[in-house]
């Protein structure tokens, strides 16, 4: 891949937030013995490096019963040394889509001899192993792990630091595009390429998401719901370095990766806020402006890649009440955050009223936050799973690293 390195930077005490990157080759061949400069900006990553990162990366696809055909075309863009984790929320009844849904991933490896860790949320195994590891959070008032896609990607999160990867991304089971996969996974590894930190995230911006408009595909670049967050966001950001700023182009970017350090020290939220709490656990936990849980960690830089993907995305489209809730949970994140200043409190609060979130004279819901995976004991819980096949998979896998080490 040849990629720009960021233009320009905003920096927010130790979190570098890189403006938004072009992709110039998808593929720009192999490196033919040459050593490429960090100083380039256009920089070559060639696909040996793109190969020996991928070795090293899990990629996590949350599914709750997307169409079967939908789920084969995503897992043939994800690269072949990559190890998949399917975490799956589908129902069991009245027809068992969890069984089709390993019916399809056990086909997918038969031909193409990948592995794969396949995982039920609702499995009573990985109740017990949470409950045992002290990290309850997750768990709800009946003792069962919440729904929600970000407790899968969690899930997702701790199967691949069991598995022994250096990077966890995710990608959404509803793509209609398996090149679009692809190019996304390509691009994580080429952030963490010409990344300089162990603490690094890579965020995809969408070139556009094709619609159709009077009987004609239209490719939209952004739609209200990221430019609503992206904007709190900037805000939020500018209301602490005094210079508006426009950086953020990624905040509800479901397609995402991060350094498994980085995984496990940030905390994270509940639904679909998730994905712009990751940016305000950075702020919070990084930036300065408050006590950071451990004081150690604000001497580490955080490096924050946004890249452009070339492909346009299309997934199934959500309906009003998804995209509302979607809105809904980034705006609350923002508000609720322990730096969010009181003028940008109230506006957030003015808009949630104006949008019909709330009622007048009321707050924005509080998210579910979960803790840093730092703090699971992580002997436990692996012995907790040891008995099931992701548990032994992933066992297989960390072994499998550690001899090849």
């Amino acid at each position: 891949m040849r990629i720009e390195l960021p233009k320009a930077v905003e920096r927010f005490g130790s979190v570098r937030f890189g403006e938004l990157q072009r992709v110039f080759e998808l593929d720009s061949g192999l490196a033919n013995g040459a050593n490429a400069s960090r100083e380039q900006p256009i920089r070559q990553v060639p696909y040996e490096e793109l190969s020996e990162i991928h070795k090293r990366t899990a990629i996590v696809v949350p599914i709750k019963g997307e169409r079967l055909k939908l789920v084969e075309g995503v897992l043939c863009g994800i690269p072949h040394p990559c190890l998949i984790i399917m975490v799956s929320n589908s129902p069991t009844r009245p027809v068992d889509r969890f069984h089709l849904e390993a019916d399809v991933l056990r086909d997918f490896c038969t031909f193409t001899g990948k592995h794969a860790l396949l995982v039920h949320q609702k499995d009573p195994i990985l109740t017990t192993a949470f409950e045992q590891a002290g990290y309850k959070e997750i768990l709800n008032r009946q003792g069962r792990i919440r729904d929600g896609k970000a407790e899968g990607m969690l899930i997702g999160t701790l199967l691949a630091s069991l598995a022994g990867k250096d990077y966890v991304g995710f990608v959404d089971a509803d793509n209609y595009f398996p090149g679009a996969v692809e190019e996304y996974i390509r691009e994580y590894a080429a952030g963490f390429a010409i990344s300089r930190s162990d603490y690094s995230m890579v965020r995809i911006a969408w070139h556009s998401k094709p619609k159709i408009v009077e009987s004609k595909l239209f490719f939209r670049k952004w739609g209200r719901t990221s430019s609503r967050t992206n904007e709190f966001l900037n805000r939020l950001i500018s209301h602490y370095t005094g210079f508006d700023t426009e950086v953020i182009k990624t905040g509800n970017a479901g397609e995402h990766a991060l350094t498994m350090e980085l995984a496990n020290t940030i905390g994270y939220s509940a639904g679909y806020s998730i994905e712009p709490n990751h940016l305000i656990d950075l702020l919070e936990r990084f930036g300065g402006v408050i006590e950071p849980p451990a004081k150690s960690r604000i001497k580490d830089q955080v490096e924050v890649y946004q890249i452009e993907s070339r492909n346009p995305h299309l997934h199934e489209a959500g309906d009003q009440e998804h995209i509302r809730e979607m809105s809904y949970q980034a705006l609350s994140v923002v508000y609720h955050s322990r730096i969010c200043p009181p003028k940008l409190k109230t506006e957030l609060r003015r808009e949630a009223v104006t949008r019909g979130f709330i009622e007048k004279g009321t707050e924005p819901t509080k998210p579910h936050y979960f803790p840093s995976l730092n703090g699971i004991d992580r002997d436990r819980f692996r012995a907790s799973i040891e008995s099931t096949p992701y548990g032994r998979m992933a066992e297989e896998e960390a072994e499998s690293r550690h001899r090849v080490s």
